[in-house]
């Protein structure tokens, strides 16, 4: 597989990029990568897909560093440059969902829309809040889970510091420790097919979301289900090419000294930004 591009080479191009629960506001928010990121892949459309802002973090304790401002500034740039920016809130910024149909500096706010790529498959866009039992039926249940979230970051937070120095590539506790918490209740199997079955019903050929933090590409019963996955843990975003093809992308910082070498799948993994494409 080609080579991700470098710091030595200029931006991507794609047709459309998405991506979601970026969480600024939120301490662990990586918006050192996610501007990075930016810098390094441009699209005719930016699809942000819910939870770019943590009201609910902001609302306990303010933290709003210069790091947001850039991520911020970075979109609105992109957006009076010509780029068309849809802002699909979650449930963490659920406050822009009275806005619907309205612009922000060039950002259309929209509840959830119907993406057609370049080959003509209709792909429902929605953030996913919605389908998450947890979240809809019991908001009580659902901020001490969001504690309990903030405790697993934390310790992330260390172990990242530690394995920096001693030379280790970034791993993430919080997304190895919600993973198989998740997949112990099936959390995460259930909750991509409910999103699959909101997708068949609106008649469309897959359906992208976000929320859940897990990023992946995958048909199910013949709907592309498409997670972009998120901007604290794994730093990833889906990208259509020209074609109408998707691809995953995970843009994370690398350890030191490292040089670029095969991934487990085959693919060339770049360790100054590590960029783990899958295609669809």
């Amino acid at each position: 597989m080609k080579s991700p591009d470098n710091a030595h080479s200029g931006p991507r191009q794609f047709r459309t990029l998405f991506i979601s629960d970026v969480h600024l506001g939120s301490k662990a928010a990586q918006t050192d990568l996610l501007l990075d990121f930016l810098r390094h892949h441009e699209a005719e459309t930016i699809v942000l897909v819910g939870d770019i802002v943590d009201g609910w973090r902001l609302k306990r304790n303010w933290h709003w560093p210069q790091g947001c401002n850039d991520v911020v500034q970075k979109l609105l740039r992109k957006a009076r440059k010509g780029t068309r920016i849809v802002y699909i809130p979650g449930n963490h910024d659920e406050f822009l969902r009275d806005f619907p149909g309205t612009h922000f500096g060039g950002i259309e706010v929209a509840d959830r829309i119907v993406h057609e790529m370049a080959d003509g498959r209709k792909y429902l866009v929605l953030h996913g809040d919605e389908f998450d039992v947890v979240v809809r039926n019991a908001r009580l249940i659902a901020y001490l889970g969001d504690w309990a979230y903030d405790a697993a970051i934390a310790v992330n937070v260390v172990l990242s510091v530690i394995r920096r120095h001693l030379g280790l590539p970034y791993w993430s506790f919080s997304a190895w420790a919600k993973l198989k918490v998740k997949k112990a209740v099936n959390f995460i199997g259930e909750f991509q097919r409910v999103v699959a079955e909101e997708a068949r019903r609106n008649g469309v050929d897959g359906v992208i979301c976000g929320h859940i933090h897990h990023a992946v590409m995958e048909q199910m019963d013949g709907i592309h289900y498409v997670n972009t996955g998120d901007w604290v843990e794994s730093c990833t975003a889906i990208a259509e090419h020209a074609d109408g093809r998707l691809e995953l992308i995970t843009w994370l910082a690398p350890a030191a000294g490292e040089e670029d070498k095969p991934g487990e799948d085959g693919s060339v993994v770049a360790f100054e930004r590590k960029a783990d494409m899958q295609a669809a």
